[in-house]
């Protein structure tokens, strides 16, 4: 990784000879916090990602995130502008300086149109799902899964293109199992890095022998249409009640009764929600159906309940 310096009297930190400066702490999580930094030389902004490595392995796992994120220049996923590994003490950091998009995540946009009683009109769900489809098709042409999917992990610029993010727990997308020892050691995988309410049935009870593919992100790809069309993912409130999403997820679909959106984006979304991974399809058959369907609208301003 690059060189890193960082002068925190300053509030300015140094990355492969190019000055940043320290503005407020975006958001942080279990491992790792994101802070806003201005570019010193060129004047922009970015969002600097810390990753805390405690050992060898965080670090490998860092790396690897890294390593992923070089591997695209696609519209649809964001990029990485730099990054370095930076010792603290008997720790290190791994620092990723990503590009700011002040709009935020496609999470945030949609709770935003709730509070307001308020849902995305289709033509915009159109948009920005296929945004996310083309990005998540290039991960796949690339023999990789995203794997935590979700609108959390979706950043929208301010064209409303959407950008994948947080590629850490992109890995190989198939992945045969031979044994009880490897289903188990992918299903506790799948438990630590796929969040719940978005993880593929097949991810919850592994089975000894079976192929696991990059279909487990179509699943979490509908997810993420179901939070577009009705405010929350589809086992949102399954999980914060407390419910089991593992049993949930075993069972078919039932799509809320509604006016606002078509047949077509109904069926759209009941085609990724198919429990069973084998007869689930690819991304690219599913940019087919989206491109089938004729936006009803021609406005993006929100519909009210």
């Amino acid at each position: 990784m690059g060189n890193a310096l960082c002068i925190c009297s300053r509030g300015t930190i140094t990355i492969n000879n190019k000055r940043y400066l320290l503005i407020h702490r975006l958001g942080e999580g279990g491992f790792s916090y994101v802070d806003l930094v201005e570019g010193l030389q060129d004047g922009r902004f970015y969002a600097l990602k810390r990753i805390i490595c405690h050992d060898k392995d965080d670090r490998q796992e860092a790396l690897h995130e890294v390593e992923m994120h070089l591997l695209f220049e696609h519209p649809n996923i964001l990029p990485l502008c730099a990054h370095a590994m930076v010792e603290k003490g008997s720790k290190h950091e791994a620092w990723l300086l990503l590009p700011f998009l002040k709009r935020g995540t496609l999470w945030q946009e949609v709770e935003a149109l709730r509070d307001k009683g308020c849902f995305m009109p289709e033509e915009r769900i159109l948009v920005i799902f296929h945004g996310i489809c083309r990005g998540l098709q290039a991960i796949h042409n690339k023999g990789h899964a995203h794997r935590d999917l979700k609108p959390t992990n979706v950043l929208l610029d301010n064209e409303d293109q959407p950008l994948l993010m947080d590629l850490g727990s992109m890995n190989q997308a198939r992945i045969e199992v031979r044994s009880s020892q490897e289903a188990m050691t992918i299903q506790d995988w799948a438990a630590q890095r796929c969040t719940i309410s978005y993880r593929a049935p097949e991810l919850f009870n592994v089975e000894r022998e079976c192929v696991i593919d990059e279909r487990t992100d179509i699943w979490s790809l509908g997810c993420v249409l179901y939070c577009m069309m009705f405010g929350e993912g589809p086992y949102d409130m399954i999980f914060q009640k407390g419910d089991s999403v593992a049993l949930a997820v075993q069972n078919r679909l039932t799509v809320p009764k509604n006016t606002r959106y078509s047949p077509a984006l109904e069926h759209l979304l009941s085609s990724t929600m198919i429990v069973n991974p084998q007869e689930r399809p690819f991304v690219a058959d599913i940019i087919c159906q989206l491109e089938a369907i004729q936006p009803p609208l021609t406005g993006h301003d929100a519909t009210r309940i």
